[in-house]
């Protein structure tokens, strides 16, 4: 679907418009309405027409998940979806969509999307033609810490201590099990397993609508007589171990800012980092990846991020998002730091935790996030793809290390897509970081070094901000499409 819009960007069109590609899904992978709640985020490209006040908008990729997995169920092979945050998946969707208009542009058919640049199997954007993230909430992590003006902000109601929950979720080691979905059919989506009812009555109280955890300071830590103490919306992405930890003082200070965080997750820790620290990654590194790097003449990024109805802080989404990235410098040619605009709808995501707690009725029984993450892009080659627990949605262990199980947003799925764009693409016309490589051997090989190398030194760059990093396996927290670190 493709819309008109004139002047300017409107924020409450750009939600609108994600949502009712939402609508037109199938109902499989979607959340149980008045039960199951999720987020949402697309990927929009923007079209500003010669000589016009208008400007064209299309959802190209959309994606809707919370979850990630922990540390033992990462795969070296590529072949697991570690991160199904929903932000991901919308990246990921697109970079299905890039390389399918890619390969267009390579086989000479005519492209709306890419046109060549002056250097040898170079390739740019056309011109006026963009790219915008919408998001239905604030990215967990950083900026998600956002302060809180009364208490009608609280997105919960107090608990008995923050101490006590985190030491509760400290003992949290769940199983896993399948249910059935909602729909017929012999599919069956991963969950967990409920545990004590009381504590996940608890859990649910307490987690805000990005999948984190998200507590107030509770009464008992207000001094006498103050009952306006300031305080912040708390993120359930935890501080990178090695590096600044949070100080868990009562109200304003329970976090640390401007920090690198990994997600939170069920049982064993994950290596994924927040949703923050990967939109900031993206607006210096671009959100193309390595692998695209090789085609693209210059990076691609975000012009414009919207966030839905939710809390939210303008100033917090720029600390979060580009503030923390400013000290970046001497870029290769193509890279710089950017600095999107930044916009709020008025418009709330119906399967929103909000919204569902609204809708929910008795004898539904508890209100949970949705296990399944869905993928859409603007392909022409199955465009849905639906997953859990980093597999395709209702695959069977009997199929598990076989291409059936593999999401179509896998590190190594989309490796494969890249070898078919490098394999249609004229040897002459290949670009001269690929061209030394030997090609037959790229087909058969997933670790060959074919990383862009001003790609890397923009990832060096950015990491020497975190004299940490040394604590913390960033390829295995990043998001990029390099096939050397497979476990992205």
């Amino acid at each position: 679907m493709i819309f008109l819009l004139f002047n300017m960007i409107n924020a409450d069109e750009v939600a609108e418009l994600c949502y009712e590609r939402f609508r037109r899904l199938p109902r499989r992978g979607k959340p149980e309405p008045g039960r199951e709640w999720s987020l949402l985020a697309a990927v929009l490209r923007i079209t500003r027409r010669p000589n016009s006040d208008s400007v064209e908008m299309e959802v190209v990729s959309l994606g809707t998940g919370t979850k990630c997995v922990g540390r033992a169920a990462m795969s070296a092979a590529g072949d697991v979806l570690n991160d199904s945050h929903a932000e991901v998946i919308a990246r990921r969707g697109c970079i299905r969509y890039l390389i399918q208009e890619l390969h267009g542009a390579v086989s000479g058919h005519c492209n709306s999307l890419f046109r060549p640049a002056d250097r040898r199997g170079k390739w740019r954007l056309q011109p006026g033609v963009s790219f915008l993230l919408f998001t239905s909430h604030t990215p967990c992590g950083d900026a998600s810490i956002i302060p809180m003006t009364d208490s009608q902000a609280q997105p919960c109601p107090p608990v008995t201590s923050v101490s006590s929950y985190g030491e509760r979720d400290g003992r949290r080691n769940l199983k896993r099990k399948a249910e059935e979905p909602g729909e017929g059919g012999n599919l069956k989506l991963p969950r967990l397993a409920e545990e004590d009812s009381k504590e996940e009555e608890e859990e649910s109280r307490t987690k805000s609508p990005d999948g984190d955890a998200s507590v107030p300071a509770s009464a008992s830590e207000l001094k006498p007589g103050d009952s306006t103490q300031s305080d912040v919306h708390r993120t359930g992405a935890k501080c990178v171990p090695g590096g600044p930890a949070d100080p868990l003082r009562p109200g304003a200070g329970y976090h640390s800012t401007g920090v690198l965080r990994v997600k939170p997750g069920r049982g064993e820790p994950t290596l994924s980092l927040s949703c923050s620290d990967k939109l900031a990654r993206w607006g210096v590194l671009g959100f193309q990846g390595a692998l695209l790097s090789h085609y693209l003449e210059e990076a691609l990024y975000f012009d414009t991020v919207v966030v839905g109805k939710c809390p939210y802080s303008q100033e917090v989404m720029h600390r979060a998002l580009v503030t923390r990235c400013s000290r970046v410098s001497e870029l290769p040619a193509g890279f710089s730091v950017c600095s999107p605009l930044l916009l709020q709808s008025s418009l709330e995501f119906p399967f929103s935790q909000n919204q569902t707690e609204l809708q929910h009725r008795g004898g539904q029984g508890r209100i949970s996030a949705c296990g399944a993450a869905i993928s859409w892009c603007n392909v022409a080659d199955q465009p849905l793809d639906v997953t859990a627990n980093g597999y395709k949605h209702g695959v069977t262990k009997k199929v598990l290390g076989t291409p059936k199980a593999r999401s179509l947003l896998c590190k190594l799925e989309l490796f494969h897509s890249f070898l078919s764009l490098v394999a249609a693409t004229d040897p002459s016309a290949l670009p001269d970081s690929l061209r030394s490589l030997i090609i037959p051997h790229l087909k058969t090989k997933l670790q060959l070094p074919v990383t862009c190398l001003p790609y890397q030194r923009v990832t060096r760059k950015f990491s020497s901000l975190c004299s940490h990093r040394k604590k913390v396996q960033m390829n295995c927290c990043s998001d990029d499409l390099d096939p050397n670190c497979a476990a992205a």
